[in-house]
């Protein structure tokens, strides 16, 4: 297929597990896009340094407040502005997304465009030349090599060892990234209220619960890629009620029908990307209007999806659960309409 999956790739052959969609890489269960950047925590002065946080490859130790942060995991530029701090530096977002447009940050985000420090790979010299006195990887795919590099710089947080490479959940890597910033209330205070707004989700829709979902991501491996709980992408969808595929898992054309689920989420495709894919059209999932197609790489929703963040989870809820509500009624009558 000619799109491109625009994510970026954990060290692992061929297989694209969680990535910040950029691909387009949410804003409040029943409230506005501005709702989201509201959601943002009321920041005070932090506190409680020197901090020392243990991570997968050593101790980071962080003597006093940071002053210049650097970002160079894929979706970690959220969470630091999620908590009040503007980073110096970000990883570049990769694929077709222009993710300073994104209308879930649109209030927190500076004037000026923020350097970035590295796409596919981390430019350490680049990280360098900003003098930042902490570095935020959590989402970055780092090995120890480009670890020990980062930390000759400046103190580097990278994820713990307590999940797989690039998938520690966004409430962790919200308190984690807090932890760093001595902002841990309001780190708290803003996964609590995330957490609300998925509870209300929740509460609204009980036909979620137990539902199977599969999450087909195109233009992957033999063309559909099957998102498994070992993406971060499936979170958003499981904290809703759903249930997911243990592993991720490349899907052939022979093997569309893993593709077969009580309720499909299809990231990549619009309508007419659906209409041309024959095979695809003919499941029984998407003849019986079950599926919601969350459309390209390039818009906002699928963007959302792969951000993951406290910021765009809420702006994902506003747009998405309704269309999953619609699938998951039961009645094929009930149309279910196209996002992205």
């Amino acid at each position: 297929m000619s799109k491109r999956s625009s994510l970026p790739r954990p060290p692992r052959p061929a297989v694209p597990l969680a990535v910040l969609v950029l691909t387009a890489v949410l804003t409040a269960c029943g409230g506005s896009a501005d709702d989201g950047s509201a959601a943002a925590a009321e920041t005070s002065p932090a506190q409680g340094f020197p901090v020392s946080i243990e991570n997968r490859f050593g101790t980071t130790e962080i003597p006093a407040e940071p002053q210049r942060v650097v970002t160079v995991g894929f979706n970690d530029q959220d969470f630091v502005l999620g908590l009040g701090v503007t980073p110096v530096g970000e990883r570049e977002l990769l694929g077709d997304y222009d993710a300073p447009t994104r209308p879930w940050a649109q209030e927190l985000l500076p004037a000026e465009e923020i350097p970035t420090v590295g796409g596919a790979e981390i430019d350490v010299e680049a990280v360098a030349a900003l003098e930042p006195d902490l570095i935020v990887g959590v989402y970055s795919f780092m090995d120890q090599a480009v670890y020990d590099q980062l930390s000759g710089i400046a103190p580097t947080l990278a994820q713990t060892d307590e999940y797989a490479d690039g998938a520690t959940p966004w409430q962790e890597q919200t308190l984690l990234i807090g932890r760093a910033l001595g902002r841990e209330e309001e780190a708290q205070r803003l996964v609590d209220d995330v957490e609300g707004r998925f509870a209300q989700a929740v509460e609204g829709n009980p036909d979620f619960a137990g539902r199977s979902l599969a999450v087909d991501l195109t233009g992957v491996g033999s063309g559909h890629y099957l998102l498994g709980a070992d993406d971060l992408r499936t979170q958003f969808f499981t904290d809703l009620g759903f249930t997911v595929p243990d592993a991720s898992t490349d899907v052939s054309l022979e093997r569309l029908d893993l593709l077969e689920a009580d309720v499909l989420a299809v990231n990549g495709y619009d309508r007419a990307d659906a209409d041309a894919d024959s095979l695809f059209s003919a499941l029984d999932v998407v003849t019986q209007d079950r599926t919601v197609l969350l459309g390209g790489y390039s818009g906002d929703v699928s963007a959302a999806l792969g951000f993951g963040s406290p910021l765009s989870l809420p702006y994902l809820l506003d747009e998405v659960v309704p269309a999953l509500a619609a699938a998951a009624d039961g009645d094929p009558a009930t149309a279910v309409p196209a996002l992205g």
